[in-house]
């Protein structure tokens, strides 16, 4: 449950964009949409390595 307080006087519209920025956060939408088609899972693996090598390139090319 998100609980976002709201001060004296403050804006509806900026509580609003508040509780749409804490709900963003929590990955809910994005759960969904990933559990609304199937991946398998050598896809996923696959995925994953790929970020992971991608973000081993950049953490190398930092170093350099």
């Amino acid at each position: 449950m998100i609980i976002v307080p709201v001060k004296e006087g403050e804006n509806v519209e900026k509580a609003l964009k508040k509780f749409k920025r804490k709900f963003e956060k929590t990955g809910v939408i994005k759960e969904l949409r990933e559990r609304q088609k199937f991946t398998k899972k050598s896809v996923i693996r696959r995925e994953q390595l790929r970020k992971a090598i991608y973000v081993q390139h950049l953490r190398d090319k930092e170093e350099e």
